[in-house]
């Protein structure tokens, strides 16, 4: 069960990397204001959001001790992250605010799980 644990992890860190990727590769274009959400940036939101929730089912069931509000944190973010770029990925364009607000809480989402022990 371990194994699959750790598999889940790889991809969870996959799905980080995806979105976290997607947000850097448009810093220059946030910079003159054509920013936009690309593919993989849902890509990752999504794959985060069904590892995270397979990793927590498999802890759960090896017993593992699990911090709920840590967990519950991680999703509240997720969500939120998860909308903006769902709602606006079509646009050609998104307002700087709304891209840097995503860039941000996934950087902070990246350091609860780091951080927060």
């Amino acid at each position: 069960m371990d194994v699959l644990i750790h598999l889940f992890v790889g991809l969870h860190i996959i799905g980080i990397a995806a979105l976290l990727g997607g947000f850097l590769t448009q810093m220059k274009a946030m910079g003159q204001g054509t920013a936009r959400f690309v593919p993989g940036m849902l890509h990752g939101a999504l794959t985060m959001l069904v590892t995270g929730v397979v990793l927590v089912g498999l802890n759960q069931a090896q017993d593992y001790p699990l911090d709920n509000i840590k967990i519950g944190v991680k999703l509240a973010l997720l969500i939120v992250i998860l909308g903006l770029v769902y709602v606006k990925r079509d646009e050609e364009k998104v307002d700087k605010s709304m891209f840097g607000v995503v860039g941000l809480l996934t950087m902070t989402n990246i350091f609860i799980a780091v951080l927060w022990t």
